[in-house]
């Protein structure tokens, strides 16, 4: 009977021990639950990495693409300046052998210049081309001025009494490089006319140029009524 006392004063302690030992290590499904947790973030985290480096390989082939688009663009570009500044000297070229032959003209293997080319008229420092247009050629004030700098000139810019007057036909003149900006009669070369007896400054109209009238003051005429023309340029110096 003590045997059996002492065996059964045991049994509560070993039920404590293995009580304790269960308590001292995870259960499987908890085992299998972090790993499967795990396996999940190790996926998520996997497609997440795998997504960004498939749009930064997306992003860095539209920037090479990008890039070799600028380099053809610059290629383009280095060659459109190149034409453009071999065009710009064969221009230059032309235009000085234009000049020469213009100002130069070559007679029996010899070149004389002239300080103005054929047909223009030369009066101190500079050239005149009067256009004695017939009546069907006539010119408003803007055409007759696109004219003028076709030549590598303008309309005449009056800077005296004596390139004020010019002959005229059945009291027509000739377009000036004068006329109306702002309320106020204007040069081509930005001055102001200030001389009221040559044209009436108390009422200028916008939209109106003026023509030059022989001995008489500067007529104020609206730009779109048709004229004849001067042009001036600075003669060459020899």
């Amino acid at each position: 009977m003590k045997v059996e006392n002492e065996a059964t004063q045991q049994t509560p302690d070993s039920n404590d021990k293995k009580s304790s030992c269960n308590k001292s290590f995870p259960s499987l499904a908890t085992c299998w639950g972090i790993l499967l947790l795990i396996m999940l973030l190790r996926f998520y985290i996997s497609t997440v990495l795998e997504k960004q480096i498939a749009n930064l390989t997306a992003e860095t082939q539209m920037l090479k693409k990008k890039n070799e688009e600028l380099e053809t663009e610059k290629k383009n570009l280095t060659e459109i300046m190149q034409q453009m500044m071999t065009s710009w000297s064969d221009f230059n070229v032309s235009r000085a052998q234009w000049s020469i032959d213009a100002y130069c003209p070559k007679e029996n293997n010899n070149r004389k210049c002239n300080r103005c080319q054929a047909g223009w008229d030369h009066v101190e420092s500079s050239c005149y081309a009067t256009n004695d247009a017939d009546r069907d050629q006539w010119k408003t004030w803007e055409e007759a001025r696109q004219i003028c700098r076709g030549k590598i000139s303008d309309l005449v810019v009056v800077i005296n009494d004596e390139e004020k007057s010019w002959t005229y036909d059945e009291n027509k003149g000739y377009w000036i490089g004068l006329r109306v900006e702002d309320g106020k009669w204007k040069w081509l070369d930005g001055r102001n006319l200030n001389n009221s007896s040559w044209i009436d400054l108390l009422s200028p109209s916008d939209g109106h140029c003026a023509i030059s009238v022989q001995d008489k003051r500067f007529k104020s005429v609206s730009c779109n009524e048709k004229n004849r023309w001067i042009c001036k340029k600075k003669a060459l110096s020899v």
